[in-house]
């Protein structure tokens, strides 16, 4: 064997073994990149989040002091803390707070009731104009909701419904089951044609069908549609300023414009612990709602 043919295949595992090792930093230097951008990703999420409960906080630090604290001392401790705020925010917006969930409630109901058997109709039946009226149903989400409040205000006006629950609740119903409608269509457009045609052997109706299979079937989708209608009713302003003016009707998002004092300042320590306390059906909405929207969805998703 000559010279050459020996230092041949050295320098050939030399430069497999530099091309290994530039591959391996190649990779590590990639790995750590990417767990470069993981890091700032997290940091700015976590700024984000940071940030969303600010105003919580500056609001619940405000719901313990009085004028005088907050135009003088804006950043100090509450000294005395004014716990009465919350009395007085209570004492005031109880009222407001039990008309905002019963209005809301029953809008819901008629919501998740219309909508899940509108979307079941839509997504099981075939009938003549189905697709036309489901692209009218659709561009009607395009519709900015600012541009039908003085239509709805005649309507409701001319059917004598102003000043009553109903004035609420009607359009509250009609206006959520646009995006009701296509949540559900979606959602039952989904479900296996093989449960309905075995509920038909069974002798099972058209309602009996819509019952016992698809409701139960989409209980994760109408827990969604009734947490998002309820958030929403429960905070609209504008149409209840509109169309309520009985302050014994009235909702809470109009509510919590009052504490004011004899001279028509605002009082801003009870008005913040009024917001407080107006949030807490919220919190406890999510807090129970969520526990069993996750368990439907996780019950929805075991195929059998």
């Amino acid at each position: 064997m000559s010279t050459s043919e020996t230092i041949r295949p050295a320098r050939t595992d030399a430069a497999a073994g530099a091309a290994a090792g530039a591959d391996t930093r190649s990779r590590a230097n990639d790995r750590y990149r990417g767990i470069g951008w993981q890091i700032l990703l997290i940091l700015t999420l976590a700024i984000i989040l940071a940030l969303s409960f600010v105003t919580i906080a500056l609001m619940l630090f405000l719901s313990l002091k009085d004028n005088g604290q907050i135009y003088g001392r804006f950043w100090s401790l509450p000294d005395p803390a004014r716990w009465e705020n919350y009395r007085d925010g209570w004492l005031t917006m109880r009222r407001y707070i039990f008309n905002s969930l019963l209005y809301s409630l029953a809008s819901v109901v008629g919501v998740v009731f219309l909508s899940s058997l509108s979307g079941y109709v839509f997504a099981r039946h075939r009938f003549p104009g189905k697709e036309l009226l489901y692209v009218v149903i659709l561009a009607l989400l395009m519709v900015p909701g600012v541009l039908t409040l003085i239509p709805a205000f005649v309507l409701v006006r001319n059917l004598g419904l102003i000043n009553t629950p109903w004035a609420l609740i009607l359009p509250w119903t009609a206006g959520g089951q646009i995006f009701g409608i296509l949540l559900c269509r979606s959602f039952f457009a989904t479900l296996p044609q093989e449960l309905f045609d075995a509920a038909k052997v069974d002798g099972a109706s058209e309602f009996e069908q819509y019952i016992r299979i698809a409701l139960p079937l989409s209980w994760p989708i109408l827990v969604t549609l009734a947490i998002m209608h309820l958030v929403g009713s429960y905070n609209d302003f504008i149409w209840p300023l509109l169309a309520i003016s009985d302050q014994d009707i009235q909702v809470v998002t109009v509510g919590l414009t009052q504490f004011r004092n004899e001279f028509g300042t605002v009082n801003w320590g009870p008005r913040m612990a009024a917001y407080a306390v107006s949030s807490v059906p919220l919190v406890v909405l999510f807090a129970f709602g969520m526990r069993f929207y996750v368990r439907g969805l996780t019950s929805g998703a075991v195929k059998g």
